[in-house]
């Protein structure tokens, strides 16, 4: 076998095991740029996140609404209004409850009944259980009433049940809502 050389200045004419330098190479034709993954989990977790935001936004605001509802003040008629004043003034002894449900804030003589009930109490070492019976409406004009009710106040003093009822007569008015704005006592 004969051994055949290139021609001079040839690129074959250098030795086989020898590679050309990298820079003398040809650049390398552009790879096509990978396709980005599917983002099928981010959209499916973008949803479920929106989802769940809507939802407690949503919850948020249903417990508003029901939390306002059942902390206002029920003043939807004349006797239901008188009774939760006199719930607020006399038994759970709440007076900015209880201004809740007046025309000017307070009305003296259940606030004068107020103290000398507590008074009562101090002086005998008892509490008193505070009933508000017999309510009834009268005089219903538009936007005024009366309401007529029975306020009975008990206790047991030295192991015997006593009790002490009157009858008192409130003036209410319509604004917003019926409101308390005088009272007393009638017998």
């Amino acid at each position: 076998m004969e051994s055949v050389q290139p021609p001079a200045g040839s690129q074959v004419s250098r030795v086989p095991a020898q590679r050309t330098p990298s820079e003398q190479l040809p650049p390398a034709p552009p790879t096509p740029a990978p396709q980005p993954p599917r983002r099928r989990m981010r959209t499916v977790l973008t949803v479920v996140a929106g989802v769940l935001a809507l939802l407690c936004l949503g919850g948020i605001i249903a417990g508003y609404v029901l939390y306002n509802r059942a902390a206002a003040p029920d003043r939807s008629t004349p006797d239901v209004a008188v009774v939760n004043y006199l719930q607020a003034a006399l038994v759970s002894r709440d007076p900015s409850r209880a201004k809740l449900f007046t025309c000017d804030g307070t009305v003296s003589a259940v606030d004068e009944l107020a103290a000398q009930i507590a008074g009562r109490e101090q002086e005998l070492g008892v509490s008193f259980s505070i009933n508000i019976e017999n309510v009834a409406v009268s005089n219903t004009a538009a936007a005024d009433a009366s309401v007529i009710a029975v306020i009975r106040r008990s206790a047991s003093i030295d192991g015997v049940h006593q009790s002490l009822a009157d009858t008192w007569r409130f003036d209410v008015r319509d604004r917003d809502g019926w409101r308390v704005c005088a009272g007393m006592r009638i017998s």
